[in-house]
């Protein structure tokens, strides 16, 4: 590779913050990220999964701290940004990589679909907003940034019995273009990776079932599922100079779902 080439990818001296990094896209794109030369905050509720992504950026050369988070506690957000600024002197990339899903089922009582649906709004779309505002404050201060928000295929058509997840998605995709205008003059691009079905804990249901991976394979031009480390790519990309004239898009790693049409 060209030192140009190095150059406008790398993310030396660069302080990454990565939620949802104790497992499955999150910890790959952390790892990701540290391969590119970012110290990483290394952020979930899960410590023992913190843990062990840290320590596997470590072993590899790499930079990174554990913070233990639970996204659902919205009024720690901001103090735990402030620890990891302090730790590591700035904040410069955000990955809102954390999500959970609630499938639904029609004979479930309306106060438990009501519940799933608050729930997943509160973790994917909340939290992210919560954690997009903390760390802005600080890339404000440091002349700019990068925000990188996971959305899913989900955010772009209609999926059965999950409308938790669909709407936050959904919402995900939406405020990242308006953020995206909002923190420009603070030098903040504003982007979104959209996942097509990916080998994760999330989708073990799916995987174990070979009708449903099937029918799931078939809607994809590549044909094969997407593993974690398919999205550390496109996180580099939009995490660097490569990518400093884009804001307020979508890029889909969905192994063309998206683009099919007869299946």
């Amino acid at each position: 590779m060209t030192a140009y080439l190095e150059a406008l990818f790398s993310l030396e001296n660069k302080v990454a913050v990565v939620t949802g990094a104790a497992a499955g896209m999150g910890a790959a794109i952390a790892k990701g990220l540290a391969g590119a030369g970012a110290k990483i905050a290394v952020i979930d509720r899960d410590k023992a999964g913190c843990e062990t992504t840290c320590q596997q950026i470590l072993q590899s050369g790499g930079v990174a701290r554990v913070f233990v988070l639970d996204l659902g506690q919205t009024a720690q957000i901001e103090p735990t940004l402030a620890q990891v600024q302090n730790a590591f002197g700035r904040v410069d990339i955000l990955v809102n990589a954390a999500g959970i899903t609630a499938p639904q089922k029609d004979t479930d009582s309306m106060e438990k679909r009501l519940d799933a649906f608050d729930k997943t709004l509160s973790i994917n779309l909340r939290a992210a907003y919560a954690m997009s505002l903390a760390a802005a404050a600080h890339m404000a201060e440091n002349g700019g940034g990068s925000i990188i928000n996971l959305t899913s295929i989900a955010s772009f058509s209609g999926y059965p019995d999950n409308p938790g997840y669909v709407a936050s998605k959904g919402g995900l995709r939406m405020m990242s273009k308006a953020l995206a205008i909002d923190l420009i003059k603070d030098n903040i691009r504003v982007n979104a990776i959209a996942p097509g079905y990916t080998k994760t804990a999330m989708t073990a249901g799916s995987q174990a079932d070979p009708k449903l991976y099937a029918e799931r394979l078939r809607h994809m031009i590549i044909p094969r599922w997407g593993e974690p480390e398919d999205m550390i790519g496109a996180a580099i990309f939009l995490a660097s100079e490569a990518s400093s004239y884009i804001t307020g898009q979508d890029i889909l790693v969905d192994g063309g779902w998206t683009a099919k049409g007869l299946t």
